[in-house]
């Protein structure tokens, strides 16, 4: 191994070529989530590696690296304002990959970055575990295996593309053993947790609604969350995703209550129950979503006050579970005075024209049923307009919409009824979630984007509990059968926020359907790989071992380990592809006979060194039959004469008699 100028072991140019490789790869997808001043940095120590390796500049001294050390922490602290956190602890990760460079003397050196570097690639998985991200991930661990194997000075290691293809077959290699050990391997809780940042943008419902939310919602292609039922998808006007209530309004806002309990509300079962499964991308909130009314066997779920479904911890990454719905289940048909006044709770002053409207809709219609019915009524048969782009409303933003812009979306709409149901005294509140979704026809699951959301209203009845009605299907009924881009058709681009979405082309077939492919293909990866946790893992072994013994199962790990690592031997060394030499097996033969004379021949050492040396130990007679043995041999094996086995076996006779 080459030296440098101050007399250490340089690292060999491959090994130092495929790491340089290794940390482009590495710190790519992390470039979405850490300050970008790290890819300047990156740059600035690769090219000093490289001058150092020309041997045109040297390794910076103890000072120098303790202030980039410093100087980069506090760079981080100014970009994330902590040291603390899951984004912070990423990017002082990656700062530590990549001025871990600068310093690379030994072989020693080397191993710590490419092992620093492998860490990296798994600490990419906390911010996107998508089938994409999995496979790229394949790309930075062969390069540092590349690394890896170019620390060695051999005539494999001195050749970028041969150290590649060597390290693409470890990779293949170890296969095997990783299907192994993620099937049969007990899924553990992490031992340590990071903190999740709480102020994360991602696109989804919030716990306040104003009128313009869902509508911003409505611009954008993001995925929500994918659905499969048991039996058949129901209509898609009947997919009423449920996430949250919002019963208070401060005059401009609806928002969740902070009064919702974990206890389960009342309610009886009525109808078939629909069985189905989600997995929910994340959104850093706890609830979930569901049809009414839903519920869930898993340990980590339970069903609020308000029948909404919510997890034990926020969902900060895709989180697969499994719900039933009864739809036609009695909800609550009786309710305390105290919950009645809250759901008929409305801001003392503003929308005097609503109110004085709501109450000569009262004074008309003395039942509840029918008074619901009249306002309906007034949404279809009024000039109201379902819009992306509403007005902007001012104070009294209720009254304005009703009688003077009458131009919304669903938000307004749920929102104004539900406030003239409570001024004409029935108890209402808003409910805000998902409806419909596209039908994956390639997977059969159905998929909801954040243009799928949706707010519409429960108005409570004594004996008949909650029931459900949409004013929107009463102005725009085609956004409830047909999905908002049919509601829609007619405005300007709703995705133009997603300028690359691929539901732009929808209406070229064939990338429709190859968009349905891949997104069937992430599904299942989703549901079978990232989903293959606790409870569904126990499940599956159950069905392979019948009663889940740990024990027996880690027996069948290591044999399962053993047999792995036989076939990988045999597979490395091929002995079916070697053929038999018929001369080799007579030349053991005769080996053979010389070693029960306690004779043997040393490793390596050729038959007439062998038969030179033994000759002093031999009489006249076997002196002979061992060197015609060894002459015929030599005539066979050196000089490319014809083939005669039957000589050499006659040779090789006369050896056996002459030694016995």
């Amino acid at each position: 191994m080459t030296k440098n100028v101050q007399g250490q072991a340089m690292i060999p140019r491959v090994s130092l070529l495929w790491l340089l490789i290794g940390q482009v790869l590495v710190i790519l997808p992390h470039l979405l989530h850490v300050p970008l001043w790290l890819s300047v940095l990156w740059l600035v120590c690769a090219g000093w590696r490289v001058q150092v390796f020309r041997m045109r500049a040297r390794f910076p001294n103890s000072w120098l690296k303790a202030g980039l050390m410093f100087g980069s922490a506090f760079a981080v602290y100014l970009s994330r304002g902590s040291l603390i956190g899951l984004d912070a602890a990423v990017a002082l990760l990656i700062t530590a990959f990549i001025l871990k460079l600068v310093e690379v003397r030994t072989r020693r050196d080397a191993l710590v970055l490419i092992f620093l570097g492998l860490f990296a690639v798994v600490t990419s998985y906390l911010f996107n575990d998508s089938l994409v991200a999995a496979l790229y991930s394949l790309l930075p661990v062969l390069a540092l295996l590349a690394a890896l194997l170019g620390l060695h000075q051999n005539s494999v290691a001195a050749q970028p593309w041969s150290t590649l293809k060597l390290a693409a077959s470890m990779l293949a290699q170890a296969v095997p053993l990783m299907v192994l050990l993620f099937v049969l391997f007990p899924r553990l809780e992490p031992l340590w947790s990071l903190p999740q940042p709480t102020d994360k943008a991602i696109t989804g419902l919030s716990s306040s609604m104003s009128p313009g939310d869902i509508a911003e919602l409505g611009q954008s292609s993001a995925l929500a969350f994918r659905a499969r039922f048991v039996g058949e998808i129901p209509a898609q006007a009947t997919l009423y995703w449920r996430a949250l209530t919002l019963p208070h309004f401060d005059g401009r806002s609806w928002s969740v209550s902070q009064r919702v309990e974990g206890r389960s509300p009342q309610w009886q079962a009525q109808g078939e129950p629909l069985d189905y499964s989600i997995i929910m991308q994340p959104s850093t909130q706890p609830w979930l979503f569901s049809l009414d009314t839903g519920s869930s066997a898993q340990t980590d779920i339970r069903v609020m006050s308000d029948f909404r479904l919510q997890r034990s911890t926020p969902v900060n990454r895709a989180y697969q579970y499994q719900a039933r719905s009864w739809p036609q289940a009695l909800r609550q048909p009786s309710l305390a005075l105290k919950e009645q006044r809250e759901f008929l709770q409305l801001p003392r002053l503003g929308n005097p024209q609503t109110r004085e409207w709501a109450q000569q809709l009262r004074r008309q219609y003395a039942d509840d049923a029918d008074l619901v019915n009249a306002l309906l009524r007034h949404f279809n048969q009024e000039p109201y307009h379902y819009t992306l782009k509403p007005a902007v409303l001012g104070r009294d933003s209720v009254d304005e919409f009703l009688f003077s812009s009458r131009r919304g979306f669903c938000a307004h709409y749920a929102g104004a009824m539900v406030f003239a149901l409570r001024a004409a005294g029935i108890p209402a509140r808003v409910v805000a979630g998902y409806q419909g979704g596209e039908t994956n026809q390639a997977g059969q699951f159905v998929q909801v984007r954040q243009f799928d959301a949706h707010a519409w209203v429960e108005y409570w009845q004594a004996e008949q509990g909650w029931q459900t009605v949409d004013p929107t299907f009463q102005v725009a009924p085609e956004r409830i059968e047909r999905g908002l881009q049919e509601a829609l058709q007619d405005e300007a681009d709703i995705f133009q926020g997603d300028v690359f979405s691929p539901l732009r082309y929808q209406h070229i077939a064939w990338l429709n359907q190859l968009r349905m492919s891949w997104e069937s293909l992430n599904y299942s990866w989703q549901s079978n790989i990232l989903g293959y946790q606790g409870d569904s893992q126990q499940a599956w072994l159950k069905q392979w071992f019948g009663e889940l013994n740990w024990q027996t199962i880690g027996l069948v790990l290591v044999l399962g380990l053993i047999l792995m690592v036989a076939l990988l031997v045999l597979w490395m060394f091929k002995p079916w592809q070697q053929q038999s030499d018929p001369v080799q097996r007579i030349v053991q033969q005769f080996q053979r006979a010389m070693q029960r004379r306690g004779l043997q021949r040393d490793m390596g050492e050729g038959l007439r060194s062998f038969e030179q040396r033994i000759a002093a130990d031999l009489s006249p007679a076997q002196q002979l039959a061992v060197r015609s043995f060894v002459e015929i041999y030599e005539q066979q094996h050196y000089a490319e004469q014809v083939l005669d086995l039957g000589a050499l076996r006659q040779a090789l006779l006369q050896v056996k008699k002459a030694m016995s």
